[in-house]
């Protein structure tokens, strides 16, 4: 196979990858009301299919990239999506609520082995001043799963029944896993195979992003309960017992070059920030539409849908930007417009009209949608190509963590009010703060793209 023809087989992985992934998360959201009345399942049952999922992925995500790393991006993507479409089968045919839970899990692990293959792969097969467009493409896809996934996920669940959507995504990744492992790898090195795994430090980084996405889960309905307040401190000493092993390892999971990146730390900080707002963002503005405004579902899908289109349309375009004005310049405003539009997203109330609603969805998704590109590649392309896994895994927790921190924000802070209305000023307000605090990350950015791939190929 020639290098464009491989590039274009990765390239369909990546985006088929994160589609799945996408549409996953959506299609259950869609499918919750329904599943838990057929299986005669309790509220804190289904809240576990999600939970259950999240501590999995969370937990593994860094790791599965030094998998990634040591034997192949390709191969770990194509073994995680056949057992993602396992599993999705697999809930698809569940006997029970018990089944369903723990084959959520197995998703988890399976998506914690695809996820940053997706962009170990393209980190991989790309120059580095190349890699714009592919992340971009892999965003844009993200944002059409996001648009359709609730629209799909509906109409099935509606006529077919919930378990009809869950074998939406088995053929297609089946497919896509056949072919990634099929296609030949010219560019493979084999000689970045020989590093030490460290499992150590994989038990302790995995042991506090499962701590830490628990207190995040159970914080808002909790509160600071004595399963909260151990799952803290197990964070916690989690992370410090891992921070002393990642000094004394010879090969530990996270290489010293990749922490003391500036760009890297500052690309994090904006993914996971940026990631908050929007995310949170989106959770209380569908009780505002439905609670509010009295929207039903599909209404409410319709009046956010702007968000989902502009990020589908900014994320090509973002590349472009790049090339002229340079990182630093483009995250700072597409933080800086995410920020807006949140903030004028919390100042709507029982008058607010659809043209209004849209405004601040299309500034949002334009503003995220930029963010992911630029922030996306800087992390990616910072890494070495034997570093790539990890990074991809780095980059897939923050996404993963900053939606949970937003959505539990969110959560805490509209529960603080007497009502929706009159709470969701200030929690836009804190969440568009977060926005900004993505902001002040962004300028820690390289400025001059051109200038980063230069030192990035040295």
């Amino acid at each position: 196979m020639t290098g464009r023809a491989h590039r274009r087989v990765t390239l369909a992985g990546s985006v088929v990858g994160a589609v799945l992934v996408a549409l996953d998360g959506t299609v259950l959201t869609i499918a919750q009301p329904a599943l838990q009345h057929d299986l005669g399942a309790s509220l804190t049952q289904v809240q576990w299919t999600s939970t259950g999922y999240l501590i999995a992925v969370a937990s593994l995500l860094v790791f599965a990239g030094r998998l990634g790393d040591r034997f192949g991006h390709r191969r770990l993507f194509g073994y995680g999506t056949l057992g993602f479409a396992a599993a999705s089968a697999g809930i698809g045919c569940a006997p029970g609520i018990g089944a369903v839970i723990a084959l959520r899990v197995v998703q988890g692990v399976c998506g914690a082995l695809l996820q940053p293959a997706t962009l170990g792969m393209l980190r991989a097969a790309y120059p580095p001043d190349e890699l714009g467009m592919p992340i971009a493409l892999r965003t844009s896809a993200i944002g059409v799963a996001a648009a359709t996934g609730p629209l799909v996920g509906g109409v099935l669940t509606a006529h077919l029944g919930w378990r009809s959507a869950f074998f939406l995504s088995v053929l297609p990744a089946v497919a896509i896993a056949v072919l990634v492992l099929c296609a030949p790898d010219p560019g493979e090195h084999t000689e970045r195979r020989t590093r030490n795994l460290d499992g150590g430090g994989a038990l302790l980084l995995g042991a506090a992003l499962a701590c830490l996405v628990a207190v995040l889960v159970t914080l808002p309905g909790a509160g600071w309960s004595q399963v909260t307040v151990a799952a803290l401190v197990g964070a916690c000493a989690a992370t410090a017992a891992f921070v002393v092993h990642e000094r004394r390892v010879p090969d530990p999971l996270l290489s010293p070059a990749l922490l003391a990146s500036p760009a890297v730390a500052a690309g994090l900080g904006v993914l996971l920030t940026a990631s908050a707002a929007f995310m949170g963002t989106l959770f209380v503005a569908t009780y505002f539409l439905q609670d509010v405004l009295a929207l039903d579902a599909l209404g409410t899908a319709l009046r956010m849908l702007p968000a989902a289109l502009c990020m589908v349309l900014a994320a090509p375009l973002c590349p472009m930007l790049l090339r002229r004005l340079g990182t630093r310049p483009v995250a700072s405003a597409a933080t800086l417009l995410l920020a807006a539009g949140v903030f004028a997203f919390g100042r709507l109330d029982t008058t607010a009209r659809g043209w209004q609603v849209a405004a601040c969805a299309v500034a949002m998704g334009i503003g995220f949608g930029a963010v992911m590109v630029a922030a996306t590649e800087v992390v990616v392309r910072r890494a070495a190509v034997a570093d790539a896994g990890v990074a991809g895994g780095l980059q897939q927790t923050a996404m993963n963590i900053g939606p949970v921190l937003g959505v539990a924000t969110a959560t805490t802070l509209l529960a603080s009010g007497s009502d929706v209305a009159t709470s969701m000023g200030t929690t836009l307000t804190v969440l568009a703060a977060a926005a900004c605090l993505g902001t002040v990350a962004a300028l820690k950015l390289p400025h001059g793209e051109r200038t980063a791939v230069r030192e990035a190929a040295h």
